[in-house]
């Protein structure tokens, strides 16, 4: 499957390098009046939020779903050994730091193991990090499948262990919507949290 980024292997991830050589190649673009985001900015380079899923709790979920807030969707999956629990924490604190801008603000999480996260799964895995503002996303194969190819997000089971046990591998950028469903950022794990906030904050500001 063709992405834009490097994924990682059992768990790990490494750094998203194309991601950054996208951010430098759309600083051109940028209009020379306005301060020039902390993130890469995707504006106009991604398709808008639209996807029909299943939410965790087993009703449908459409991009329609998240109007009016500000949304950050991360592909993951809840048997993740460490990137992904590692990046919803980042993406905790990064909702910390909002303050009362977190209120119109929600997580997508977009599993890329439809066998074994069920909405039940995925319910119990999001509403650990937060009840209010995360909300976990599954479907079928084909459904996650076009879905990641619409936006450029790489994946793929490795092999099973003994025990039947297996890794998924996948690209781990944090992309980031405006409350009009458009795409306006990329995160990565190389951001601090500081200019993620930052960064979203401007996007909430922007729309509101």
């Amino acid at each position: 499957m063709l992405s834009w980024f490097r994924f990682h292997r059992a768990g790990r991830v490494s750094a998203l390098l194309a991601a950054l050589v996208f951010s430098a190649s759309l600083t051109a673009c940028s209009h020379h009046d306005a301060a020039p985001w902390k993130l890469a900015d995707v504006t106009g380079h991604l398709p808008d939020l639209d996807f029909n899923l299943t939410d965790d709790t087993g009703k449908p979920a459409t991009g329609q779903s998240f109007a009016g807030k500000t949304t950050l969707v991360y592909f993951g999956y809840t048997h993740c050994p460490d990137v992904c629990p590692e990046t919803m924490a980042r993406l905790m604190q990064v909702l910390q730091q909002l303050g009362p801008d977190a209120r119109n603000t929600r997580i997508a999480f977009i599993t890329v193991d439809p066998a074994r996260d069920t909405a039940a799964a995925l319910h119990e895995y999001v509403r650990a990090f937060d009840a209010e503002h995360a909300i976990g996303l599954t479907g079928t194969d084909g459904a996650i499948e076009g879905l990641a190819k619409r936006y450029r997000v790489a994946y793929q089971m490795e092999k099973r262990d003994p025990s039947g046990a297996y890794d998924v591998t996948h690209s781990s950028a944090v992309y980031i919507f405006d409350t009009h469903g458009h795409a306006r950022l990329l995160a990565t794990e190389t951001d601090p949290i500081e200019n993620i906030t930052t960064d979203v904050r401007r996007v909430i500001d922007s729309t509101s």
